[in-house]
């Protein structure tokens, strides 16, 4: 993984990755723990980590922000808390924010659904929404943290809007999704994490190979980079139960598949 690399996604591992565009460089859920260690989730709940991550806390090139889904030990961990910037705008729910800002992240920007955060650079802007999510079916929603997906527009100096894309943060298929591409008809790149995630064994509480697929469906992107689906113990649903769904569908050419550590080129706006 370069640092030059420009106009790109790097898939670091689990749901990080680098968004390098329009001079802005954006993190997203960082989490930096080594194979064998764990993540907590909760309830006195957690998870070992079977891989390494692509780069290590230290290594990253500076940042204009960090993106954070929710609040779980494996998007936020103990080696971003202690080797991130606290001067650092985190773009995240509500709950997370509170949080961050109690751990001296004083910048942290608390956002609920459809309410946006701009960051503004010398060549351009990038607008960052937060969409719906749900991170548990049913009444066991209520006992996960809150969970916001991302929509980031990137704007020239004119304020022409020359990539949209979208994290779709850990949740799963719901009606309250159906508004997402309602209100971005015309989406760039999906991130979409998956990996049917159990809690217990039991309850599944990020989309399977299934439910990836019809968000692909629901969502439309014209590229698909799948993320969140080896790195836990508690993934339940491989990345090749979302390649068989999403090529029975007839929407497998959409999607690329980034090893940790590769980087996809990001369209400009005469490729939109």
């Amino acid at each position: 993984m370069s640092d030059r690399d420009e106009a790109s996604v790097s898939f670091i591992g689990n749901a990080t990755t680098l968004i390098r565009y329009n001079g802005f460089t954006i993190l997203t859920d960082p989490n930096f723990l080594h194979r064998g260690q764990r993540a907590y989730l909760g309830y006195g709940l957690s998870t070992r980590r079977l891989t390494e991550p692509a780069l290590s806390v230290d290594r990253l090139p500076p940042l204009d922000a960090v993106l954070l889904s929710h609040m779980h030990g494996d998007h936020w961990d103990r080696v971003a808390r202690r080797g991130l910037d606290k001067g650092l705008p985190v773009v995240t729910t509500p709950h997370a924010a509170r949080k961050l800002r109690r751990q001296g992240f004083g910048e942290a920007v608390g956002l609920t659904t459809w309410r946006d955060h701009e960051l503004r650079g010398p060549g351009g802007s990038v607008k960052i929404t937060s969409l719906p999510a749900r991170h548990g079916p049913g009444v066991m929603n209520a006992l996960m943290p809150p969970v916001m997906g991302s929509m980031l527009e990137f704007t020239d100096p004119g304020g022409l809007v020359s990539l949209r894309l979208h994290v779709s943060g850990d949740t799963l298929m719901g009606r309250e999704l159906d508004a997402i591409p309602r209100r971005f008809p015309d989406i760039d790149v999906g991130i979409v994490h998956l990996g049917g995630t159990k809690l217990l064994g039991m309850v599944m509480v990020t989309m399977d190979g299934r439910q990836g697929a019809d968000w692909v469906t629901m969502i439309n992107p014209r590229r698909v980079l799948p993320v969140h689906y080896d790195d836990y113990g508690v993934f339940s649903s491989p990345l090749s139960d979302f390649r068989e769904e999403v090529e029975r569908d007839g929407n497998g050419a959409r999607v690329v598949y980034l090893a940790r550590g590769e980087s996809h080129p990001l369209p400009g706006p005469a490729q939109r």
